[in-house]
């Protein structure tokens, strides 16, 4: 245990020198950019609560993209102004660009922080809802087993009505046939020979048997 006590101190001492001097880093710039007063200390301040708001999403596992996005934006301004006050950036002239990009920042910060905010209370209250349980249906009483259906019994086909005149045309090509062949005539024969539907050709070859 003191081991882990004296880790996690000397982590923390050290985190706390890493905000301080982000966070001189930061109002030096805003200073440097016109922000003075009280507008200069508020500088660091709003890109350090949006670091813990991106940090905090991305710690409850939900909507990783967003809070990835804004972690990264406040990163960037962070180390920004670190950069920039390291001697690279001459703080007693510092460009338009820079003035603009430091006046816009309140408006960046106030919408990242609400979505962040926003976001989560809406998952969260969504998800609530989703996990309520769900009221069980009454269940029926228990019923009679039904009986099986009884299956309808085969319709017939019925036969088509022959027509005298074609039974007697049947009757003389069949006649041809067996003469010729010295062989009943079939079904498909007589079909193919009267050029008449299969059922009706059927219903022929019985009156001709």
């Amino acid at each position: 245990m003191r081991v882990l006590s004296a880790r996690l101190d000397a982590v923390l001492v050290q985190a706390l020198i890493a905000a301080a001097l982000s966070f001189a880093h930061l109002h030096d710039l805003a200073a440097a950019a016109g922000q003075d007063g009280w507008k200069a200390w508020a500088y660091p301040v709003s890109v350090d609560l949006l670091l813990v708001a991106a940090w905090r999403r991305l710690r409850s596992g939900e909507a990783k993209a967003a809070g990835w996005c804004w972690f990264l934006v406040a990163l960037t301004a962070s180390l920004g102004a670190n950069v920039a006050t390291a001697g690279l950036l001459d703080l007693n002239a510092v460009p338009n660009w820079l003035r603009i990009l430091v006046a816009g920042w309140p408006a960046v910060a106030f919408l990242g922080g609400t979505l962040l905010a926003h976001g989560a209370t809406a998952h969260a209250s969504t998800g609530k809802r989703e996990s309520a349980p769900e009221p069980e249906a009454p269940q029926a009483p228990a019923s009679a087993p039904e009986l099986p259906a009884a299956e309808p019994e085969p319709v017939p086909p019925s036969t088509p009505p022959v027509p005298p005149a074609l039974l007697t045309l049947a009757r003389k090509v069949a006649d041809e046939h067996r003469a010729r062949t010295g062989t009943p005539i079939d079904t498909s024969t007589l079909r193919a020979r009267l050029g008449v539907p299969l059922p009706l050709a059927e219903a022929i070859a019985t009156h001709l048997t």
